[in-house]
């Protein structure tokens, strides 16, 4: 079995594999190593792979370390992976991006896919149908749009992500909420637009924190999915097994 740890932003996700598998999935706050240590126990686990978007800190590090067995660190640009890395400056690239490029690729084989994450921030990674990792862009997610007008003005509140989201706002929260939201969603439809007219046999794997329900003509192609990184990584980490096997 292998577990994958992914260091988040937010918080991390703990996903036991067997073989492709999903066995379980558990969220847990930073900081938090009892319970990593909990977890990483609960099954008999023949390797781990560790993913973060984020400095670990030497508690995080040392409980993953003093696990009874080998867990590897994905490095962009330094860990063997089993797409084609085309990014220019491939050390520069997030881990949990090249987990999420690996997960869709090895999903959708034969197919161009997109994959859209929507977190802290909306990454958009696009790989081809020959395994080519061809790069993608950053923008910030819906909470640091939302914090952002508060903090760079001077009057506008600290709007909630939740709530009321009309075509035009009625008052100011109401108004920020909706051009926020709504932004992000034409953002996404504009992307996945101009992907699939490029590319006709594209597919769209949407993962992250933040749902959005999308109203395009392409989304019999768009799937919803969670466990893209943890799939991605979980990939990887068999490939790089293999690889010590030869």
């Amino acid at each position: 079995m292998n577990l994958t740890i992914d260091i988040g932003n937010t918080c991390t996700k703990l996903v036991a594999f067997d073989n492709q598998t999903i066995v379980e999935a558990r969220r847990i706050e930073h900081g938090e190593y009892a319970l990593l240590h909990e977890f990483a126990m609960s099954y008999s686990f023949d390797a781990g792979i560790c993913s973060s978007v984020i400095d670990i800190d030497d508690d995080t590090r040392n409980t993953i370390d003093g696990l009874p067995f080998e867990v590897i660190y994905l490095e962009s640009g330094v860990t063997p992976i089993p797409i084609i890395n085309k990014y220019k400056t491939p050390f520069t690239l997030g881990s949990d991006r090249l987990a999420a490029a690996v997960g869709a690729y090895m999903r959708s084989q034969g197919h161009d896919v997109l994959v859209v994450d929507i977190g802290t921030c909306i990454t958009y990674d696009f790989v081809t149908s020959r395994g080519e990792y061809l790069g993608g862009n950053i923008s910030p997610g819906p909470r640091i749009r939302l914090s952002a007008l508060h903090e760079h003005t001077g009057k506008l509140p600290l709007v909630s992500r939740r709530g009321d989201t009309p075509s035009l706002g009625y008052d100011t929260t109401t108004a920020i909420r909706s051009g926020v939201l709504r932004g992000v969603e034409y953002e996404l439809r504009g992307y996945i637009e101009e992907f699939s007219e490029k590319y006709p046999s594209l597919l769209v794997y949407l993962t992250g924190g933040v749902r959005l329900d999308l109203h395009i003509s392409e989304k019999k192609c768009i799937f919803a999915d969670d466990f893209i990184v943890p799939e991605g990584l979980n990939r990887i980490l068999t490939y790089n097994k293999e690889l010590s096997q030869k």
